[in-house]
């Protein structure tokens, strides 16, 4: 459960969306409070984060707040909640610069609106680098961000494959391991966005900036199954084929330890 010199052991959660574009389906509540299955997918995702040795996470809030506040009351002891008091006219990158006071020590990055296999924290973990970005294979989800390498490390990521200076290695899949030296980079590269604006994102915008002055490893999962919601088509396709395909491929490694 170690990853590198140092054990991870706390993990970070960017929770402060409007997800406008669910409008529909979450009736006054944030994405993580979607059901899947008989729990939300945020306690889906904390459960499996505490299943790979992490101990504390911190939530950083902004719509519908108070479904997270009421959360961490329920988990006292695991989860801590920070507010982005300015989530609406803000980016995912404001967001984290909002814990910069509540994080020590290396965490892992995550987002709110992620279902996935267990195995893709495990993966981070293991990698012996000190920053990295998990990369899927092709998943034809819509809205994908594909990443391009330059001596095995993170060199630039777009929407647009065309963008890039050749093949992508894989798809952004929105769970990072940041150590306390890039997380530094980060708030420096982000509090100079900001003078100008604060809509920055985190992957697209600091970590490709960041990842110009420090190796950002980018271990790949080609077969990993997983997915964000965004908008309906999303949810969707998360909720007729990747749930289900997570729930018995963890079935199965549970069947078989060490699979």
């Amino acid at each position: 459960m170690s990853a590198g010199p140092q054990a991870v052991t706390t993990a970070v959660i960017l929770a402060a969306g409007r997800g406008t574009r669910l409008a529909g389906e979450l009736q006054d509540c944030p994405k993580g409070f979607l059901r899947l299955g008989t729990r939300t997918i945020i306690e889906e995702s904390i459960d499996r984060l505490v299943a790979v040795g992490i101990s504390d996470v911190v939530i950083v809030t902004g719509h519908c707040a108070g479904h997270y506040e009421e959360l961490a009351k329920r988990r006292a002891g695991l989860l801590r909640v920070v507010h982005n008091p300015r989530y609406a006219e803000s980016g995912s990158m404001y967001s984290l610069w909002c814990a910069r006071g509540q994080v020590q020590g290396p965490f892992l990055l995550l987002e709110s609106d992620l279902v996935y296999e267990p195995r893709a924290l495990q993966r981070l973990l293991d990698e012996p680098a000190a920053d990295a970005i998990l990369l899927s294979g092709p998943t034809g989800a819509g809205d994908e961000v594909y990443v391009e390498l330059r001596d095995g490390c993170l060199h630039n990521m777009s929407k647009q494959p065309a963008a890039l200076g050749g093949p992508p290695a894989g798809e952004l899949v929105g769970i990072s391991k940041v150590s306390a030296a890039l997380f530094r980079l980060m708030c420096a590269i982000a509090e100079r966005a900001f003078a100008t604006s604060l809509h920055f994102d985190y992957e697209t915008d600091c970590l490709v900036a960041a990842g110009r002055e420090r190796p950002i490893a980018c271990p790949v999962l080609a077969d990993l199954v997983w997915g964000e919601i965004d908008d309906p088509s999303h949810l969707a396709r998360v909720r007729q084929t990747v749930y289900p395909e997570v729930l018995r491929r963890t079935a199965a490694s549970v069947a078989v330890p060490g699979q």
